[in-house]
């Protein structure tokens, strides 16, 4: 699947990772505002954006994953079987 699939996937609370990833059991999730709004606490007067975020091989959720033109232009993304988020 190419990236504006995986993209649209992700919105609809599914995690997707590449095939050619070499790095095991790596994924991709996106996180809706309303729940880093709704869950972290920060000052109200500001608000938290939509974010994507990588788990990394480590086990590790990190918060603000890019994707590389490479990732953008691969056609080997798949849609994990996981429960949505949002």
């Amino acid at each position: 699947m190419n990236f504006g699939k995986a993209i649209e996937a992700l919105k609809q609370g599914y995690k997707v990772a590449r095939k050619g990833w070499n790095g095991k059991n790596q994924y991709i999730q996106y996180i809706p505002s309303k729940i880093l709004n709704k869950q972290l606490k920060h000052d109200e007067k500001y608000t938290f954006s939509d974010v994507l975020a990588i788990k990394t091989s480590n086990d590790v959720i990190q918060v603000g994953w890019l994707a590389t033109q490479t990732d953008m232009l691969a056609q080997d993304w798949e849609i994990l079987p996981a429960m949505a988020i949002n």
